[in-house]
């Protein structure tokens, strides 16, 4: 990652000029290319590699990043999609865990400690936290 991003504010802390980096690289891998399969692999192995390779995971494990998909045959699920890392639930109803929840609010959903949410699926017991 380079310490100098071109046209942002290059006085933020660390942690937000990886984000701010991450997020036109991201931008970058995206353009011109419409199709959702290969835009979320992509992204999920940018963001999975990028916080391995960082300090600013200020030493926490990242063990997964990835989508869960809307299944069009039944609209009150979401089906795994392109992921990076350890092997995930295939199927998560509305409603049920971080996921399941997010979908039936249609909005991000900031979880600092999974354990303790309710309805919370473990997928993974090492996941201690979820966006």
């Amino acid at each position: 990652m380079t310490s100098f991003i071109p046209g942002f504010n290059n006085t933020l802390n660390p942690k937000a000029k990886f984000y701010m980096e991450l997020a036109e690289q991201c931008s970058g891998l995206l353009q011109g290319q419409r199709n959702a399969v290969t835009n979320t692999a992509n992204v999920s192995s940018l963001v999975y590699h990028s916080l391995l390779d960082t300090s600013v995971r200020e030493g926490k494990p990242v063990n997964w990043v990835g989508f869960y998909l809307r299944d069009k045959a039944n609209a009150d699920s979401l089906l795994l999609g392109p992921f990076q890392g350890k092997p995930a639930c295939t199927e998560i109803a509305f409603g049920r865990g971080v996921c399941g929840t997010a979908a039936s609010q249609a909005k991000s959903v900031v979880v600092k400690d999974v354990h303790e949410f309710p309805g919370h699926i473990a997928c993974d017991a090492a996941s201690k936290s979820e966006i």
